[in-house]
Formats: structure tokens, C-alpha cells, sequence
């Protein structure tokens, strides 16, 4: 018998009149230009490297606002900035500033990475103040209200809140908590990592996944954790480890070299090529539209030489439309400046059955020529 889900615990009465995101240094561009498209009523105000506020504007001072900005690896409603002389102080002014509201959870990070050393100091000065179990771990769950804290400085800080919803929201700042295994051929298992974690791809074992620019193999060294037949398409040498696991096979040539009818019976396309963007988008359209290719998704990390291309992305996007597929997009908190895509099928649902290849049934192994 399923214990009765607990009660939300209340929003603020004080919402705040800004929010706030989070994002990687020199995204801040993109993501206002991401927001000016999906939600015109706000209004830009402080911008530093890696955080960009907005006003609220008319919009309704009521309403739970967080809108898919892709850049931002969190949106959160922010009251305002404090200043101490202490992260005592500085904890005192929060919570006053926050109205005196209860949390369940308390989020701290600073606006640049590089700069973490004062958040340990930070998260327990707020955690007394604020009256949270000390022992409350980090993470948040689906339905928690958390106290959130940008450190502008050790202390200076922003000050703000938001209800935790999906996986990112539930992490500090929206960087993914997962760290890079010590046995990974590179850091693109990682990055894989991440996106499975945000997304959630409907990866099954015993299903058959390409990727597209695999060397040395850390994403595909991912997905054969997750169970699949992996097939990795890259000129290049693929890690030992990786190369010699049993399902696991090695086309050493370009994407654009294999033949379409190679690509049948699979459910998943992964890639992350470091080329521009438009190739990326070319060598998918070559394989998602050919005849007898019907995939499950596709996950596409899209390079962006400078950030000026990131004005391209609603149009890659309507590509994976006019293909059958409807996509996310994120910019991951573990990669470079490029943008993951998750796109699944139109019309898959929760509860459509993965082809999964019958027990005891042996994978046939190629190797590319």
C-alpha cells in the first residue's frame, strides 16, 4: 500500500519581484535572447558573468513562473541581494528578506564556479537561521520549497527561492551532482550521464544505440552501462576497454560513410561530433530520414563555435519537428559551449514497448571496414 504523498509546504508570501538564472559564463546573451522569445513580459536588470536577473514586470506577482530557457541551469524567484559583514549576517538578512518562511530544503552556489570555498561556511549559516535539519541532504525532492543562494561574493548575496519540479531543479544551482567515473574513456561519459539524468531517455537494455563521433568511447562506455548494443562510427581509435566489450562494435569510418541500410533495426542515434552544428544536423537528417530507419530518439549535442549561433536553435529545433521527433534542449552543467538535444519519437508514449531483442538471441558483430 503506497503511503499518502505529504502536503506541499505553502509558498512564500513574499514571492519576490525577479528571477533569477544561473547559467555558464558567456551564455548570458543567449539565454536573454532565449528568454525574450518564450516569455516577451519580462525585463532585463543585473547581469553579472554567469547570473542574469530579470523583472517580473506584469506579470502576475502570483504566479510560478520558470520558463524553459535552455541556457539556464536554474530559474529561481529572487528577492534581492544581502550584504554582511558575516555569513551570520548575511544569513540573518536572508531570511528576514524572505519573509520568514519555512523551507525544506536550503541551496547554495556560487556565481562563479572557480570561487566554492565560501559555501560550505554559507549553507551553514543559513541552515541555523532558517531553522533547517542540518542533516537535510543537498538534493531536493519533486515538491520541495528551497531557499535559494548565489554567492556574488563570500558576502554579497542574491537571495531566492523556487519549488523543485524536475531533476535539474532539484540539484544546487542546477549543476548535476554526478561525478565523472575514474574508469570513463572521457569526460563525454559523463556528459551522457547528465543528460540521461535530466532527460530521461526511455534507454532499455537489450535495445541497439549508434553514435556518431565516439572516440575514445566515454558515451558509448555509458550506454553499454545501461545495457545496450552499442555501435561506435569514428575513424578515430576507440579506447581498449571499450573496444574489446562484447557489445560493442567499431564501424572506423565517417558517419557520413555508412550506408543508410545499416542503420535499420536501431532505437537510439547519439552524437557528439566537434564539428559546426549544421553538419551535425545534415549527418542526423541523413539516417532519421531514410527508409526503414524508425528510432526510439535521438540525443545530439550541437557545438556552437561562438555563441551567436545559439539564434540557429529554434530552427534545429523545428528540423527534429519536420523529422517525426519532438525535442528538448538544454545546455548541460557538465559541457562546453553546446547544447544537448533529447528528441523522441511523436507520438510515443510512457507506455509504448521498447524492441528489446529476445533472450538468448546473440547480437551480430561487425566490424567496419
Amino acid at each position: 500500500m503506497t503511503a499518502p504523498a505529504l502536503p506541499l509546504r505553502p509558498a512564500p508570501v513574499v514571492r519576490g519581484d525577479f528571477l533569477l538564472c544561473g547559467c555558464q559564463g558567456g551564455a548570458e546573451r543567449a539565454l536573454a535572447a532565449r528568454q525574450a522569445e518564450v516569455l516577451p513580459e519580462l525585463r532585463p536588470a543585473a547581469w553579472r558573468r554567469g547570473v542574469v536577473t530579470f523583472r517580473l514586470g506584469a506579470v502576475d506577482p502570483a504566479a510560478d513562473v520558470c520558463p524553459d530557457l535552455v541556457f539556464a541551469r536554474t530559474v529561481i524567484r529572487c528577492f534581492g541581494q544581502v550584504v554582511g559583514g558575516s555569513p551570520e549576517a548575511c544569513a540573518a538578512a536572508a531570511c528576514a528578506l524572505a519573509g520568514g518562511a519555512s523551507w525544506d530544503r536550503v541551496h547554495v552556489w556560487p556565481r562563479d564556479p572557480r570561487a566554492d570555498s565560501a559555501v560550505a561556511g554559507a549553507r551553514a549559516a543559513l541552515l541555523a537561521a532558517c531553522d533547517v535539519d542540518p542533516a537535510a541532504a543537498e538534493i531536493a525532492r519533486p515538491g520541495d520549497l528551497v531557499l535559494d543562494c548565489v554567492l556574488d561574493s563570500p558576502l554579497r548575496w542574491w537571495v531566492g527561492w523556487h519549488r523543485a519540479a524536475g531533476p535539474q531543479s532539484t540539484w544546487p544551482g542546477g549543476f548535476y551532482p554526478g561525478r565523472l567515473d575514474p574508469q570513463a574513456a572521457s569526460r563525454a561519459w559523463l556528459k551522457l550521464d547528465e543528460a540521461i539524468a535530466s532527460f530521461r531517455p526511455a534507454l532499455a537494455a537489450g535495445q541497439r544505440a549508434c553514435e556518431f563521433g565516439a572516440a575514445p568511447g566515454g558515451a558509448c562506455q555509458r550506454l553499454l552501462e545501461a545495457g545496450l548494443e552499442v555501435v561506435g562510427v569514428d575513424p578515430a581509435e576507440i579506447e581498449p576497454g571499450v573496444a574489446g566489450h562484447p557489445r560493442f562494435t567499431h564501424w572506423r569510418m565517417r558517419a557520413r560513410d555508412v550506408q543508410l541500410r545499416r542503420f535499420t533495426g536501431f532505437e537510439w542515434l547519439v552524437s557528439d561530433m566537434n564539428i559546426d552544428p549544421r553538419s551535425t544536423m545534415a549527418a542526423l537528417e541523413r539516417v532519421v530520414t531514410a527508409p526503414g530507419v524508425r528510432l526510439e530518439g535521438l540525443i545530439a549535442t550541437l557545438k556552437l563555435p561562438d555563441w551567436s549561433r545559439a539564434a540557429e536553435l529554434g530552427a534545429w529545433l523545428g528540423r527534429f519537428r519536420q523529422w517525426g521527433y519532438e525535442p528538448a534542449a538544454r545546455q548541460l552543467s557538465t559541457g562546453g559551449r553546446e547544447v544537448c538535444v533529447v528528441a523522441l519519437r511523436q507520438g510515443r508514449t510512457s507506455n509504448s514497448r521498447p524492441r528489446v531483442r529476445p533472450a538468448g538471441r546473440p547480437a551480430r558483430r561487425r566490424r567496419g571496414r
